[in-house]
């Protein structure tokens, strides 16, 4: 990556940084993480992320590491529907996977090599009986025995040791108050932490990149709704979205911000997820991204940030921090994610019934998505609202923009006679009109 490329990514990740200090973010990862050696890299990630402020749980899984153990006891391997019958034999065996991959998660998180992502890293991981467990019972005729759900998770302590900037382990392993153990599956785990800590997000890795369609591109954003009715119209969904994706959605539904499923398999994809703005793999949303709302003054630097490339290029009429902060109550902004991504200010000639829509604005990594028409609706509502029976525009760049979404043409001496006296020569700036 060239300084010009690596500069122009970092000042595009700023956003995230800022926006992710203080967060609660929970992991879950299989077992197959350590077996394939990949668990390494991702401790790189990690510490980057403890690094910036994050709040980190990670959920382990073990099933490979167990079916290693049962197959060197010659014990029978059984489930149902999808779920591990925890006999004695199996039990005692996920105990031994449990220790094993506790043990080198701790070793792996806690290297400091000299010239390594994890060179003075000093990460703390913590784990314990914070998860209280039941056992699942009966299944289709069978018993699964010690194979249980999660009853409750320990908020208050994981918060706890959050707070004291702890990296938090936790093990597909529940405890009832009468000490006994159950085996959980880690999407349970995963799904009532990040539901109890109300997690800003929840990451699942998987073996593949996302949600898939039917052609064979990324799905790369979803609200719940659209999972639901996907889940109800496709029975052909992978293995690895037929198990994550219902939990997803349970843990959206309960309160969780974001769920991330990515592949495991790609190098950095946990960093690329978070911080571009298309990422890596399918998000799942509660809602839409998108958010309109009046702007406020908090909203002031955002708004310069957006407009000041199409100032240079002579799009738009500069505009001093002064004059916006003196005129935010005519603006109304758009997010993506929490992002603001989009502007436009309507301004009043209430007199004459007439309207100047101003400064509409969409940043350039979220044109083309209908984003300028979303504004332009939320304009027009304001000015039908405010009685107005007409909308006027000033461009010099985009006037075909304007008359295929319904702008006429017309002359200086149709605007506002207030508007008339403000009319630049110098730009001369081609008017347009729309009847409401």
């Amino acid at each position: 990556m060239s300084s010009t490329a690596f500069v122009h990514w970092f000042r595009a990740a700023a956003p995230y940084i800022h926006a992710f200090r203080g967060k609660t973010f929970v992991l879950a990862f299989g077992g197959e993480v350590l077996v394939d050696d990949q668990f390494t890299r991702l401790a790189h990630d990690l510490n980057l992320l403890n690094s910036l402020g994050v709040r980190l749980v990670l959920v382990h899984g073990v099933r490979p590491q167990v079916e290693a153990h049962l197959t060197e006891r010659q014990a029978e391997i059984r489930y149902v529907d999808g779920l591990r019958v925890t006999d004695e034999n199996a039990l005692a065996c996920v105990k031994e996977a449990v220790g094993e991959v506790r043990v080198e998660i701790e070793a792996l998180l806690s290297m400091g090599l000299p010239d390594s992502p994890m060179a003075n890293a000093d990460i703390r991981v913590v784990s314990g009986n914070f998860v209280t467990a039941r056992p699942l019972g009966v299944r289709n005729g069978v018993d699964l025995l010690h194979t249980g759900v999660v009853r409750k998770i320990n908020a208050a302590a994981i918060r706890q040791r959050l707070e004291d900037n702890d990296m938090v382990l936790l093990s597909p392993l529940g405890y009832s108050p009468t000490g006994e153990i159950f085996n959980l599956s880690l999407e349970d785990v995963a799904s009532a932490a990040a539901t109890a800590l109300k997690a800003d997000k929840l990451v699942f890795l998987m073996e593949e990149d996302g949600i898939l369609l039917d052609d064979g591109d990324l799905l790369r954003s979803l609200t719940v709704p659209e999972a639901e009715q996907l889940m109800a119209e496709h029975n052909d969904l992978s293995d690895d979205v037929a198990y994550y994706l219902p939990c997803a959605i349970l843990a959206c539904r309960q309160g969780v911000s974001r769920v991330h499923l990515i592949n495991r398999h790609v190098d950095g994809a946990l960093l690329s997820e978070l911080f571009t703005h298309d990422g890596v793999g399918t998000m799942l949303a509660p809602a839409s991204l998108e958010t309109l709302r009046p702007a406020s003054i908090e909203d002031v630097g955002g708004i310069l940030q957006l407009i000041s490339p199409l100032e240079e290029d002579g799009t738009l009429v500069r505009r001093s921090r002064e004059r916006l902060e003196m005129e935010i109550e005519r603006f109304i902004v758009l997010e993506h994610d929490g992002r603001l991504i989009g502007c436009a200010a309507l301004y009043p000639f209430a007199e004459e019934r007439a309207g100047e829509l101003a400064c509409l604005t969409i940043h350039r990594d979220f044109r083309g998505n209908g984003n300028g028409e979303m504004l332009l609706e939320a304009v027009e509502k304001a000015a039908r609202a405010a009685r107005f029976d007409r909308l006027y525009v000033l461009t010099t760049h985009t006037a075909h923009w304007f008359v295929e979404r319904g702008f006429a043409s017309a002359s200086v001496s149709d605007l506002p006679a207030q508007k008339q006296t403000l009319y630049n020569y110098q730009r001369r700036s081609k008017v347009f009109v729309k009847h409401l």
